[in-house]
């Protein structure tokens, strides 16, 4: 059994969706930070650097407990677990997946939080980083909206690169800057927000 430690944010879906998409027995655990929970000396223990999401699987490796944080690291952990192809075992295939998974946890979603913060969520008027976010964000929606053109998932199979991306796009590219300029992107945002598993994974809980 995976305990899921996780909020309503952008990083807290990635890893309920999946969660949902791999199939692996799991019991959800609401981290709430507006309340500052993340900072409990238990948590703590799980997510040294009082983020969310984080798991512990208590079968893991040779049968032990483990735990482990970082959204990128836990969707590379459970395709690996689930073995149903979100994390393919083809060589060639897993660095197509790592490139794109790697780019929706370190610099799509890092940089789609400060266009949030900045553009949507700051109390201060900050003109100069309003604009700065928002040319950003359209950048790499385009980026992504290019690269669709030419395949059907981000590593041309549905895979956890999918899921580290998807989240920001539905939260920042549909509710914020709209899809209509990126077509292929819409494609894809709406062939993945039908699936299942998403609509468990954005659900309530």
């Amino acid at each position: 059994m995976i305990d899921l430690y996780f909020w309503t944010t952008d990083n807290g879906y990635k890893a309920r969706h999946g969660m949902e998409e791999s199939g692996l027995p799991h019991t959800l655990k609401p981290v709430n930070i507006r309340a500052k929970e993340q900072f409990a000396p238990d948590y703590l223990k799980i997510s040294p650097g009082h983020k969310i999401p984080a798991l512990v699987d208590h079968d893991g490796p040779g049968g032990k407990a483990i735990s482990l944080c970082e959204s990128g690291a836990i969707l590379k952990y459970l395709g690996q677990k689930a073995g149903n192809g979100l994390y393919p075992e083809d060589p060639v295939a897993r660095i197509k997946v790592d490139q794109w998974l790697f780019y929706g946890s370190a610099t799509f979603t890092t940089l789609a939080q400060q266009f949030g913060l900045w553009v949507i969520r700051s109390a201060e008027d900050v003109p100069q980083a309003k604009k700065h976010y928002d040319a950003v964000l359209r950048d790499m929606l385009g980026i992504l909206d290019r690269h669709l053109g030419e395949h059907e998932y981000m590593a041309d199979d549905f895979s956890v690169a999918d899921i580290s991306i998807f989240s920001d796009v539905h939260t920042h590219g549909v509710k914020d800057i709209g899809l209509d300029p990126y077509p292929n992107l819409r494609r894809w945002h709406d062939a993945i927000a039908a699936r299942p598993a998403v609509v468990r994974a954005w659900g309530p809980y």
